[in-house]
């Protein structure tokens, strides 16, 4: 029975030591992430939290500690709330919009047509153009003067009306209530990656469903209405929520096409940080107080998103209660 027992105390031993040391070859191996983690994304984090309690101007070094000096700053700053409402306006509109669009095109390529494959490396390619070449693209073709969309209004429009009525087509960058609109059509171009999701999603849905619903003589709409539509509502969501996340940090087309004009009809939130960052040297301490803002923002959407899903988002493994 000592024996036994000795015997049952070494291979514990062995296993315990076994475990150490895969664990420290594990953290050797994840230590390139790790370092960069933490000196990159958590540090940063840390220290912007710290920066929004100063008043930090990178030219007088040391920052002072002001308090909630620049929270208070806030409500008493209308940039700040003309920002918050072009976001909220721009999210509003955008994300029901960009959803809803990317799904109609994944139905629509998830059909069996000829060359179907080069059909969704077309529609996917706009995923991998971003940045200020996408906004100088979008810049050309809303440009009121010689633009391609209002081209094509005043094309179609001569077809029906003549000439002399024919739509000339609204200054989208230069009136205020155009700007908006046109950056939520814009929105609608990063449609490819979660288009490819959706189409995943798709055709992950079991056929069985689609056939006892052809026997019960559903059509095509009611069969993508009542079958496909439920089927794929976790990618909905999921896709949903990363839209929203997006659409609070619009930046780049914003800063090249308008740079938050005309008259701050498109001065969106993480504009307004930026000019107080790095426009404004002195606020740096204000913009870090902005950015936490945003995220408490982003954080309060998506929890607000997690609780409504329990009415809508259906799971395979649910079970009924």
């Amino acid at each position: 029975m000592p024996a036994v027992a000795q015997s049952t105390g070494v291979v514990t031993r062995s296993r315990r030591t076994l475990a150490i040391r895969e664990a420290i070859w594990f953290y050797i191996f994840i230590s390139p992430w790790l370092v960069g983690f933490l000196l990159f994304t958590a540090g940063p984090i840390v220290a912007s939290g710290a920066l929004s309690f100063t008043h930090n101007d990178p030219v007088n070094w040391p920052p002072k500690w002001v308090g909630m000096a620049n929270y208070d700053l806030m409500w008493k700053d209308p940039l700040f709330w003309r920002s918050l409402n072009t976001t909220f306006y721009y999210t509003f509109f955008s994300v029901p919009l960009s959803v809803a669009f990317a799904t109609v095109i994944a139905l629509l390529l998830n059909e069996k047509l000829p060359l179907i494959s080069v059909w969704r490396t077309l529609y996917y390619l706009p995923a991998i153009i971003s940045g200020v070449p996408v906004a100088v693209m979008w810049w050309l073709m809303f440009n009121s003067s010689f633009g391609l969309i209002n081209g094509t209004l005043w094309d179609i429009s001569k077809l029906f009306v003549g000439d002399d009525n024919a739509i000339i087509g609204p200054r989208w960058f230069s009136d205020p209530p155009w700007v908006l609109p046109a950056f939520i059509v814009m929105s609608l171009w990063a449609f490819g990656g979660p288009m490819l999701i959706y189409l995943a999603a798709i055709q992950g849905v079991p056929t069985h469903l689609y056939e006892s619903a052809q026997l019960d003589g559903a059509n095509v709409i009611q069969q993508v209405w009542h079958i496909t539509i439920p089927s794929i509502t976790p990618v909905i969501f999921f896709n949903g929520i990363m839209a929203i996340i997006g659409s609070f940090q619009v930046f780049t087309n914003a800063y090249v096409i308008t740079q938050g004009g005309p008259n701050y009809a498109s001065y969106f939130f993480v504009l307004h940080i930026y000019n107080n960052a790095f426009t404004y040297i002195a606020n740096m301490g204000y913009a870090d107080a902005l950015s936490w803002v945003l995220f408490i923002v982003m954080l309060v959407f998506t929890y607000i998103a997690f609780r409504s899903s329990a009415a809508w988002v259906h799971y395979e493994t649910e079970v009924a209660r």
